[in-house]
């Protein structure tokens, strides 16, 4: 399988941007640390999109491992699409109506 290329949904950019800044108040390092995970995921999701198993609404979810936060994605024909970067607290789906532009 080609790899695909990622997408991020603007949410989601905005969401990664704002949790980002949260951690910077509390301490640089804690936010490179954050930014660091995060492209790993990036590229472990890129790397096989199919590993994680089925999420909700039609998605795959990748575990943040220091970070209570996951990647909410799905895999089209053409691309990976980063939906959500999602608290594990929040409410479930709240991003189901997240669609990419036609």
């Amino acid at each position: 399988m080609a790899k695909l290329p990622l997408w991020f949904h603007p949410d989601a950019s905005a969401e990664a941007f704002s949790i980002h800044d949260h951690y910077f108040d509390v301490s640089q390092t804690l936010a490179e640390d954050f930014q660091a995970e995060l492209e790993r995921s990036r590229a472990v999701i890129a790397r096989s999109p199919n590993t994680w198993p089925e999420y909700i609404h039609g998605t795959k979810r990748y575990l943040l491992k220091r970070f209570p936060y996951f990647v909410v994605y799905r895999v089209s024909e053409t691309r990976i699409e980063i939906i959500a970067i999602a608290h594990e607290r929040q409410r479930p789906g709240y991003w189901s109506n997240r669609h990419p532009p036609q």
